[in-house]
């Protein structure tokens, strides 16, 4: 699309109407966009093919449509966080990410669903009900950015923002059939999210990309790895080029099983055939199960309790959200049962530390993880905190910090997608991007719902 404008073959203008008009149709039945920015996105769009008029392209998505997730802040467009609290909150500046895509010339126009505070695994709260998966509307399309994962899928967008502190990206790729990446904890500013970022939860989440394609995830990754002066955990390491790894010269390990959730048969062989197609490329291709994966879940769960969930309740009343989602009341009570004392909460941390450095030794002998997202695929509504173990294979990698890629790789036997996650060293995201990038012209990578075959 970028390139179209570039050339002048369509304009702006052309494809954020029809963007607009595609959420038009497809939303409806899945409920995903929650806020449809049209008259400032059009406003913005003719603005950009003025730009282009005058020979002043903004950066490498000048022109194009994008999506962002309600958590995320959007100068002059109300961001709720799926909260009572916030449902008249209208930003005064752009989150920090945010601002970079439209500082490389992306035009916001919508903002999609999330659980309420971003607090579960399916998306669904006070002020705008529930997100429905855009392959069976009886299932769910993940959270915390599911809303951003279903019309991405049903292509009423190309590309978009999320957020994952325990698979939050991840999990809504797998179940929609959609691409995305959590990069290296630090990688990318954190600044104006909602949440906010701080605490010892800071080394667990990463704002990520989100889109139909892994190219358009390598084009985005660097546009947003840029310091903004006010996330103090933001590192500024280089960003490798998926392009440069030669998927010979890789060492992979692959699992089917963490030990913690029984996967799927179809999971199962999709992994499994993922990890055979690296081998034909010429990766050397072992199983191996990283020591510590099942403790590293359990310790994400420990993490969250530790403080009985009161800064939550007291977060949730200086904010006015006196009323609260059922799923937020379910988090609430699962915290209640895992607060800490102040000398518990100090082992814990040393603990964590100790977990990782264990966990960083696996990567002494592997380039990447291949294994899966989840347990099973796209899951009824209303039941992810019945079922919290299938989400341990993403929670994990927000454990450890490590990068962490989703793209399509099978179909169940009821016809949801099936991601394949593709796990690579500190700071080589490249290197996940890469693998991604062959799992998915080896097994096709996105394709629209049955619903959505007209998408733009």
């Amino acid at each position: 699309m970028a390139d179209l404008i570039r050339r002048k073959e369509v304009s702006s203008e052309e494809l954020v109407r029809a963007h607009l008009g595609w959420i038009t149709t497809v939303n409806p039945g899945i409920n995903a966009v929650v806020n449809v920015c049209a008259e400032r996105a059009l406003a913005e769009a003719r603005e950009r093919d003025e730009e282009l008029k005058r020979n002043r392209p903004r950066g490498a998505l000048h022109g194009v449509p994008m999506t962002v997730k309600d958590s995320l802040e959007t100068a002059g467009i109300v961001t709720t966080s799926g909260t009572l609290g916030r449902v008249n909150h209208l930003p005064q500046q752009d989150a920090s990410t945010v601002a970079l895509m439209r500082k490389a010339g992306a035009v916001v126009i919508g903002k999609t669903n999330v659980p309420e505070l971003c607090l579960a695994f399916e998306s669904d709260n006070l002020v705008f009900g529930r997100t429905n998966n855009p392959f069976d509307r009886t299932k769910t399309s993940g959270g915390s950015s599911g809303g951003e994962a279903a019309i991405i899928a049903a292509g009423g967008s190309p590309i978009g923002l999320g957020s994952d502190a325990g698979g939050s990206v991840r999990l809504p790729a797998h179940f929609c059939g959609i691409a995305t990446i959590k990069p290296t904890s630090g990688r990318l500013p954190k600044t104006g999210h909602y949440l906010p970022p701080g605490g010892l939860a800071d080394r667990l989440w990463q704002v990520g990309p989100m889109a139909r394609f892994v190219e358009d995830l390598a084009l985005a990754l660097p546009i947003l790895a840029q310091p903004d002066g006010m996330d103090a955990s933001l590192v500024p390491m280089p960003v490798g080029d998926p392009a440069a790894v030669r998927l010979p010269s890789l060492r992979i390990a692959f699992f089917t099983d963490n030990t913690v959730a029984p996967p799927t048969p179809g999971t199962i062989d999709t992994v499994t055939r993922a990890a055979r197609a690296c081998a034909e490329a010429g990766a050397v291709v072992e199983e191996s199960l990283p020591d510590g994966a099942a403790i590293a879940s359990a310790m994400w769960c420990e993490l969250l309790g530790a403080d009985g969930g009161d800064g939550l309740r007291a977060l949730l009343q200086s904010i006015g959200s006196a009323r609260v989602h059922p799923l937020t009341t379910q988090f609430l009570d699962i915290c209640s049962r895992g607060r800490m004392t102040t000398g518990q909460l100090l082992d814990f941390v040393g603990r964590w530390d100790a977990l990782r450095t264990r966990m960083l030794a696996f990567l002494e002998k592997y380039d990447a993880i291949i294994c899966p997202v989840a347990a099973t695929p796209a899951i009824e509504h209303g039941t992810s905190y019945e079922r919290l173990d299938i989400f341990t294979y993403t929670m994990i990698f927000n454990f450890t910090g490590w990068p962490a890629a989703v793209v399509r790789c099978g179909t169940s036997p009821e016809g949801l997608p099936i991601g394949v996650q593709v796990v690579a060293r500190p700071w080589q995201e490249h290197v996940a991007l890469a693998l991604a990038a062959h799992l998915e012209q080896a097994f096709g990578g996105w394709r629209p719902p049955k619903s959505s075959s007209q998408s733009c």
